[in-house]
């Protein structure tokens, strides 16, 4: 086992757990052998859903009947007890028994509960959430997505240097490119911190990444760009609003094709192109959001994600370990 990732995996979180979450398990295990995966939750019913699914080598249930509540507030979740699923599993990577863990759960208590166990890497002041976004060429890595709606120059800073360490870990043969959200492309638009974040990047020549400068809402999917940075509220409004255009374009594609007989006639026709197209589009291809900032790699499942998006996540769990993100920060920062 020693060649092994090891996965702490929250089974308890999510819509539909523990089912989807082990569904995922199994399926990344056919695609991946090479991980091990701990689980936390209730051992009753996992046993259940994995058995003889998975070799036996391969995971180990630890046991726990209590959990975090979708609807408990960080606060709540804290004070719900150190035997809930979310804790253990943070616990264990805490313990360096796992590389990274993994929760489909409350994303405020998974944060609060991950900063409460893990100690921040050295000169970062604050966690990003962070997130793979789709675009012409690939993918981009944007953050942050909602851990923190106030950002200094410093914080935005940070983020580059964590996205750009991220970046570089999932593809290490790319040295990205670093834009910063804006309203406008011209150096004197913005407000004064994105202004100052703009000079610090402009001035701090990186090895590690290139700065294009400021880069507009609708550049994100162009392809040019693959690190975006933001505070976290413009860059959750962003995320927000791709994610309610991206699911209002299939489904109108989906009722014109299917209205009328010739809608019908060009769907059959067209079915391939059409399928490529959906797959583009799917949310479950870009499932994994990462908390940036803490020692110890800490990923977010969406909670209303199914098996397949679950099982995605895995895999960039694995990637992260593979390309030493930790280790890539703590050199860059």
């Amino acid at each position: 086992m020693q060649d092994f990732v090891k996965i702490a995996v929250d089974a308890m979180g999510g819509d539909n757990s523990p089912k989807k979450v082990i569904d995922g398990i199994i399926h990344n295990h056919q695609i991946n052998d090479k991980v091990f995966y701990k689980i936390f939750g209730n051992k009753k019913e996992i046993e259940k859903l994995i058995e003889k699914k998975i070799d036996t080598n391969n995971f180990e249930i630890i046991h726990t009947e209590n959990f975090v509540q979708s609807t408990d507030s960080p606060l709540e979740a804290a004070k719900r007890g150190k035997d809930t699923s979310m804790w253990l599993a943070i616990e264990s990577v805490k313990k360096k028994d796992t590389d990274i863990i993994i929760s489909a759960g409350n994303t405020g208590a998974l944060l609060v509960i991950a900063k409460l166990n893990l100690k921040m890497i050295q000169n970062i002041d604050k966690p990003a959430l962070s997130a793979l976004w789709p675009n012409k060429s690939g993918m981009s890595v944007v953050l942050d997505l909602g851990a923190n709606i106030e950002c200094s120059p410093k914080n935005l800073f940070d983020f580059s240097i964590m996205g750009a360490s991220l970046y570089t870990s999932l593809y290490p043969n790319k040295k990205p490119n670093i834009g910063l959200l804006n309203i406008g492309s011209e150096e004197l638009k913005g407000n004064e911190n994105i202004k100052e974040t703009y000079k610090i990047l402009n001035e701090k020549k990186s090895t590690n990444f290139d700065f294009a400068g400021y880069i507009e809402g609708n550049q994100i999917m162009d392809g040019d760009i693959n690190v975006i940075i933001s505070d976290g509220f413009t860059g959750n409004i962003a995320l927000k609003t791709a994610e309610g255009t991206a699911n209002f374009i299939v489904k109108e594609l989906k009722k014109a094709m299917t209205n009328s007989f010739l809608g019908k006639i060009s769907s059959i026709l067209n079915y391939s192109n059409l399928n490529k197209f959906k797959k583009r589009l799917d949310p479950r291809l870009y499932n994994g959001a990462i908390f940036l900032g803490l020692d110890t790699p800490v990923v977010k499942s969406h909670g209303g994600t199914d098996y397949i998006g679950f099982s995605n996540s895995l895999s960039v769990c694995d990637k992260i370990v593979k390309g030493n993100l930790i280790e890539k920060i703590k050199r860059n920062i």
